[in-house]
């Protein structure tokens, strides 16, 4: 699985055997079908759903450990985190879309 999530080479890929139940399994394909899925696409939708529950076990577990604290021990810890992600660029992209714009001078 580190293929998949390797940030160096995103399109490697790791070959997974799955085993789930049937009813499942006629869920899912149903699912995609109605939505005009091919069959190849399963992978895809497998993907996206197994990063959004990694994502959101990590969201709760973290969410756990920041209610166990005091706020401006927290914040402080909060603010720690964010300046490591920005001075790593690991939001590089997506940061820039939340910075606060400058105002524009106008010139009359």
């Amino acid at each position: 699985m580190n293929a998949v999530l390797n940030p160096q080479n995103p399109a490697a890929s790791t070959r997974w055997n799955l085993v789930i139940s049937e009813p499942t399994n006629i869920a899912v394909r149903s699912f995609l079908a109605q939505r005009g899925f091919k069959k190849g696409d399963l992978s895809s939708f497998v993907e996206e759903a197994v990063r959004w529950r990694v994502f959101d076990q990590t969201l709760t577990q973290a969410r756990a450990g920041i209610d166990e604290l005091d706020a401006p021990d927290a914040e402080s810890l909060l603010d720690e985190a964010l300046s490591e992600v920005r001075k790593e660029g690991l939001a590089a992209g997506r940061y820039n879309d939340f910075k606060p714009k400058k105002p524009s001078k106008r010139t009359v």
